[in-house]
């Protein structure tokens, strides 16, 4: 639909708010809509009932639309409150004074669940209320059943005629039913999307460095536990960091050696396998997990790595620089445990540190 069609212009002046705090902006688009469908539904009663040349029928019908009409209005100056309770009164004397005139076999009687779908949905939290108002509709029903097994309509109408009038009718309380799962379950949908979505960047941040967009410490430790618990072909783990780092925040500053962490963060994503699990485990070091990959594989993708690090060049402002990384490479063994697993990285990863840097040590 069109931001500025007329359909558009006309749905948006339906769910239009009244402005009033602490009302449902949903609801009373409901009122209005449901509204809108009895007007449609009086307006055809009115042509089937001229039909009959009843007099007293055609008086309740176009009073009907005249009600209908009233509320419609109403809806846009009163509180969603109060229009949302002359609906639910007027359906039911309406439907009242429908059986009592047409009869039972009409099916206009089933509007009444109608209304025990409408105050079900509605966002008021008056649980004891809502309860006893469906019993004394279901009250209702039974006598009005009863009352139309001993007693003749007001108004006989010629069965074409009824038979149109149960069509109309059934039409239109299947129609109110489905604006009101629709207008109501929309509303639940959006919120359980933006919950949804809500949730998956609370997780995200859970899990993610801010800084790298890399997973956290935290996410890791969760991933390897899960990994080492039962792995099913081989695993290789990599525990690396940028070498003299520190210099490089000293000598350009932390806006720098940040930028430095983000590029590097961008070349593991862009070097290294697709299914490489790639972590900031802290500060300048990195843990990279290899899953289906002996120590040798992960030893030819770290090469690759490494040699591409190398040529990454970084703006110091005065001057263009580079880094280089230390990397130890462990295959897993099946057995150790995720500390043990971890300290072998680390010694292999210092031992790398003390030889010269800038390798990997495997």
């Amino acid at each position: 639909m069109k931001e500025n069609s007329v359909l558009a212009n006309i749905y948006n002046n339906i769910c239009r708010d009244t402005g009033n705090q602490n009302e449902s902006a949903k609801l009373i688009a409901v009122v209005r809509f449901l509204t809108l469908s009895l007007i449609t539904h009086s307006l055809i009663n009115c042509v089937l009932v001229s039909f009959t040349g009843h007099i007293r029928g055609m008086v309740l019908s176009v009073l009907s639309l005249i009600l209908f009409l009233a509320i419609f209005v109403f809806s846009y100056n009163c509180s969603t409150f109060m229009s949302y309770c002359a609906l639910n009164v007027s359906i039911l004397f309406w439907t009242i004074l429908n059986v009592y005139y047409f009869g039972w076999n009409i099916g206009i009687q089933h509007f009444l669940v109608v209304l025990v779908v409408f105050v079900f949905f509605c966002k008021y939290k008056r649980e004891k209320a809502k309860v006893t108002y469906v019993v004394l509709l279901f009250l209702l029903r039974l006598l009005l059943y009863f009352y139309c097994q001993s007693h003749n309509p007001a108004v006989a109408l010629d069965i074409r005629v009824a038979n149109a009038m149960q069509t109309v009718n059934s039409f239109f309380i299947f129609l109110c039913l489905a604006l009101l799962a629709y207008l109501f379950s929309s509303t639940t949908q959006e919120m359980e999307g933006k919950l949804i979505e809500y949730n998956r960047k609370l997780e995200k941040q859970a899990n993610t460095d801010t800084l790298t967009g890399l997973y956290n410490r935290r996410r890791t430790i969760e991933y390897l536990e899960k990994l080492l618990d039962d792995p099913s072909e081989q695993i290789s783990i990599c525990l690396c960091d940028i070498d003299f780092f520190k210099r490089v925040n000293d000598t350009y500053g932390h806006d720098v050696g940040d930028e430095v962490l983000r590029k590097i963060s961008d070349t593991f994503r862009k070097k290294l396998p697709p299914d490489t699990f790639i972590s900031r485990w802290g500060g300048e070091e990195f843990l990279l997990i290899f899953p289906h990959m002996n120590g040798d594989e992960a030893g030819t993708a770290l090469e690759i790595l490494r040699q591409k690090i190398k040529t990454v060049i970084f703006d110091g402002v005065t001057e263009t620089f580079s880094v280089t990384l230390t990397y130890g490479l462990i295959e897993y063994d099946f057995h150790s445990d995720i500390t043990t697993v971890l300290k072998e990285a680390d010694e292999k990863l210092y031992l790398g540190k003390e030889s010269g840097r800038d390798r990997i040590v495997f």
